[in-house]
């Protein structure tokens, strides 16, 4: 995807092979995360500094995908100020000492064709990404309900988990998903409609 020139930064612009690569990243997140206010400032702060597209999927579950698109730049400057934001919530609900900095955990939604990719042979692409970041990286073995995407979870102090995004990216830009993916919507299992159903049926009859 990327020339060999920007691949090298020698003799072209790394600028330009940046800008020519979009990224598309899927995080299951907790809703509250970036609303940060009553008008959502954190999110709009983070567009307004990383020049990514971000939007957050609608309804009543907690747990929303975030959707970050953008130049490979961009993207992972988004990544890099949610990952400060969420440290940043972790030591507020302290007592104000900090012991040491806690581990924070991002849930990237990949496509689980790619996740082979991630994995890598007897799993050493997935090994060489723990230790050369020093963060934390586990693939779920189950697809998400009702889709064909799989939890990526990623988790560490801000730094390595930025740098484990980045290798991550790496290798999914390397390997396009295979056939047709279908997303995971939070909250829209078998089960959730199947009780609103049944909800609604016992709220009309009790009427």
């Amino acid at each position: 995807m990327a020339s060999p020139d920007g691949a090298s930064g020698v003799g072209g612009s790394p600028e330009e092979t940046e800008l020519s690569i979009t990224l598309t990243l899927r995080m299951l997140m907790h809703g509250k995360v970036m609303a940060g206010g009553s008008k959502g400032e954190t999110v709009k702060r983070i567009r307004e500094q990383s020049s990514a597209r971000i939007t957050i999927s609608e309804g009543s579950c907690p747990e929303r995908i975030t959707t970050i698109t953008g130049s490979t730049d961009a993207v992972f400057r988004a990544v890099s100020m949610i990952a400060f934001k969420l440290e940043e919530d972790l030591g507020a609900g302290g007592d104000g000492v900090s012991a040491g900095r806690a581990p924070v955990t991002l849930r990237l939604v990949i496509p689980a064709s790619q996740c082979g990719s991630l994995i890598g042979k007897a799993g050493a692409k997935i090994r060489e990404i723990r230790e050369s970041t020093g963060a934390q990286v586990q693939v779920a073995g189950d697809l998400l309900p009702n889709s064909t995407e799989r939890a990526v979870t990623v988790s560490g102090v801000p730094d390595t988990i930025i740098q484990c995004v980045r290798q991550i990216c790496a290798v999914i830009l390397e390997s396009p998903p295979k056939g047709a993916t279908i997303p995971y919507h939070p909250g829209l299992s078998l089960g959730t409609i199947l009780l609103s159903a049944n909800q609604v049926r016992g709220h009309s009859l009790s009427k």
